[in-house]
């Protein structure tokens, strides 16, 4: 019996899970980076705020827009960037690829490509936390420049 339960159980979420995923669905999330989890050759502690906005352009496919910011001990910086990423319907595990620019407060500007890899956890139908790894590889100053760290945010499905 138990076995049964859990089997039903399983497939609902499964079911539920890959339906946020469809074309048509809108997404928009709030995460916080760094706090210590993250690295980078110039900076030893960052703390930084995303904003994401993104739509289902086909199955499983996300077209995504963000904004975001960055305090570290010397400098601030902003961010905008665009990107997509692939979600796994059978487990809600989500592949990423942005393109950002960042502006910080001395006048230094930089492009970063950004891979991630991040898990959808869902709360109830329409909301996620959403932890990822991410790196922000920089074009311009690939060692001082580049980031790789820990993401963890709320996401909303509708």
């Amino acid at each position: 019996m138990k076995k049964l339960m859990l089997s039903l159980l399983m497939l609902l979420a499964t079911v539920t899970v890959s339906a946020q995923f469809e074309k048509g669905t809108k997404y928009v999330s709030a995460s916080v980076s760094g706090l210590g989890l993250s690295y980078s050759a110039a900076e030893k502690f960052t703390v930084g705020l995303d904003a994401t906005a993104g739509y289902f352009v086909k199955q499983s496919w996300m077209l995504y827009g963000k904004l975001g910011y960055n305090h570290t001990r010397y400098m601030d910086d902003f961010n905008i960037g665009a990107g997509a990423r692939y979600y796994f319907t059978q487990n809600g595990i989500y592949l990423g690829l942005g393109l950002q620019y960042a502006h910080a407060t001395k006048s230094i500007n930089n492009i970063h490509l950004c891979p991630e890899v991040g898990y959808a956890f869902y709360l109830n139908r329409f909301i996620t936390i959403e932890p990822a790894v991410y790196y922000n590889m920089s074009l311009n100053d690939f060692a001082d420049g580049s980031k790789v760290g820990l993401k963890v945010g709320i996401g909303l499905y509708f």
